[in-house]
């Protein structure tokens, strides 16, 4: 039996993995799964802008640092359940609607037991692993472009 905690942190970990993904990607991938469902939209999608906070020096005294587009969607699967079926949400940075709305595809589709541990296990693992070493390989580029300071102390 899973506690709130771990399914809050897999259903955030699995929102984190989809909207990084580019949507090309997420499309392959999930057609690949051949899971059908057929759903109806409840909100929109719909695009809008989210404010963002910073910290100073990450730990200090909060401040707007800017706006970001961002698009949001929801999903009702259409299962024959009273209520019309799993509720799914999905967020992205940016205007691509197709993209929100497979987010939230995914995210109805892996509230039902019969779905979710295929949908961790065959979906959200490869592009987790596909992210990280995306992740790997711009840190290693950028690494490659280090400069270490040092300063020289002159004798007088």
């Amino acid at each position: 039996m899973t506690s709130l905690h771990d399914h809050c942190t897999s259903q955030a970990r699995r929102q984190r993995v989809l909207a990084l993904t580019p949507r090309e990607t997420l499309e392959t991938h999930w057609a690949a799964l051949g899971i059908r469902a057929p759903h109806r939209c409840v909100r929109g999608p719909e695009t809008g802008m989210a404010m963002l906070r910073g910290r100073m020096g990450g730990t200090g005294s909060a401040f707007h640092l800017g706006e970001m587009t961002l698009t949001r969607a929801s999903v009702a699967l259409d299962d024959g359940t009273p209520g019309g079926g799993a509720l799914g949400h999905g967020w992205v940075r940016g205007r691509d609607r197709r993209h929100a709305e497979l987010i939230a595809l995914v995210d109805a589709c892996a509230r039902h037991a019969a779905w979710a541990r295929r949908i961790d296990l065959d979906l959200i693992a490869p592009l987790q692993k596909a992210l990280e070493a995306r992740h790997a390989e711009a840190s290693h580029e950028a690494a490659a472009t280090r400069v270490d300071f040092f300063t020289l102390v002159r004798g007088e």
